[in-house]
């Protein structure tokens, strides 16, 4: 793991804010000159403690603002399972994210859909489908007070 001094995770704080600041007003921000500032994000890039920038999108725009969580429990705990159940949830699109968790279920899963018809037919179609499902349990976000994701 990286150590970060202040100024490093300054920079951090404010590009998770707007990954489109300019280099000049992050060097404002974080008391640097825009050449040092500069200088510091690049080894951030490189040492890659930055892995990127996205845009965020407005999901009512895009057709994906009906969002649920999905604990997903596998009938069996073996490499092969996994892997399988891996590969499905990398090709559908309706996954956002994908976490293999410990605790009663072996996957979190973020799944944003237009509503709740289509998140019906993804439940049914795809998650419905792959092998080795043995339990689905769907939590509809209804407001998301705090949302940092990028």
């Amino acid at each position: 793991m990286s150590k970060l001094d202040n100024i490093s995770a300054a920079i951090l704080r404010e590009l998770e804010r707007d990954g489109r600041i300019s280099n000049l007003t992050l060097a404002d921000k974080v008391g640097l000159s825009p050449s040092a500032c500069l200088r510091r994000v690049q080894d951030l890039e490189k040492r890659g403690i930055i892995r990127g920038y996205r845009a965020r999108l407005d999901p009512r725009q895009t057709g994906r603002d009906y969002v649920v969580y999905v604990a997903v429990g596998l009938a069996e705990h073996t490499k092969d399972a996994q892997e399988t159940f891996e590969r499905a949830m990398q090709r559908a699109d309706e996954v956002t994210e994908c976490h293999n968790v410990a605790g009663v279920f072996e996957y979190m899963l973020r799944v944003e859909v237009a509503d709740l018809p289509a998140y019906k037919a993804f439940h049914t179609d795809t998650l419905g489908t792959v092998p080795h499902v043995r339990s689905i349990t769907s939590y509809m976000v209804m407001g998301s007070p705090k949302d940092m994701r990028a």
